[in-house]
């Protein structure tokens, strides 16, 4: 089953400069990219810095609408993990409130009840059963997101994501800010909760080793547009665009 269809998405933004933002031509951010996700699977998004990726996630999540081209989801169900665990969460809300926040707004927008009726005992339960999903420590709840790490920071942002139970996640850079040896402890985590749940991932990374970790299925961009796509093992054994076997030696040569 495809729980993601991208079109032919185009996505283009001026460039304006002077006093007056005259505009001087064009950034071709999304470039006619055609692609489709399978749902139960890691797919990779992966290229360097400004090819295109986090655009394209927008596009998919709605926040940008295409220049041309249409983004087809088969679930409303989705939540986002962004790159940086210090920006994404509300420093003046408690973690609880934090992970909490996402299941009541999306049970009250579809059992259409106001916040009053739901049972604060359960979704405090809900939200100790996820905190212990990505093994926080108890109390946990109680206390705000400047008293983390980093690592234990995005697991509040996993856990948070996960609440909803979504059909498809979006990961955009998600270890990217993280020591490495964090970062192997984050996507171990992912890909646990991936099978407890079967959840859908769209994997944003331009990092080619995560994406290899994670992914079954990879796409390359480059300058806006996907220059080769295929089974992760495939592509990386056997590259057919000049651009991925020179991204994939740079990463071999480190």
């Amino acid at each position: 089953m495809i729980i993601v269809k991208c079109s032919n998405i185009r996505k283009y933004f001026p460039v304006q400069r002077g006093y007056l933002k005259e505009k001087h031509g064009v950034v071709k951010a999304v470039d006619g990219v055609t692609l489709s996700i399978e749902k139960g699977g890691t797919f990779g998004l992966v290229g360097e810095s400004a090819s295109g990726k986090t655009t394209l996630a927008k596009v998919m999540l709605g926040i940008i609408k295409p220049d041309s081209g249409e983004c087809e989801l088969a679930t409303d169900r989705v939540q986002v993990i962004f790159q940086d665990p210090f920006n994404s969460l509300d420093p003046k809300m408690r973690v609880g409130a934090i992970v909490a926040e996402g299941l009541v707004l999306s049970s009250r927008a579809r059992l259409n009840v106001p916040y009053r009726c739901f049972d604060g005992q359960a979704v405090r339960g809900k939200v100790e059963e996820m905190l212990e999903l990505v093994h926080l420590p108890k109390g946990a709840a109680s206390k705000y997101p400047h008293q983390f790490s980093g690592g234990e920071r995005q697991r509040i942002a996993i856990a948070r994501a996960v609440i909803t139970k979504p059909e498809l996640i979006i990961c955009d850079e998600p270890v990217s800010s993280l020591d490495v040896t964090i970062q192997l402890q984050i996507l171990k985590l992912l890909k646990d909760i991936q099978k407890e749940f079967g959840m859908t991932y769209l994997f944003i990374s331009h990092d080619l080793r995560v994406i290899r970790y994670m992914c079954n299925r990879v796409a390359v961009m480059r300058q806006g547009k996907i220059v080769e796509e295929g089974e992760t093992q495939a592509v990386y054994s056997n590259p057919s665009s000049q651009y991925t076997k020179l991204l994939l030696s740079s990463v071999l040569s480190i």
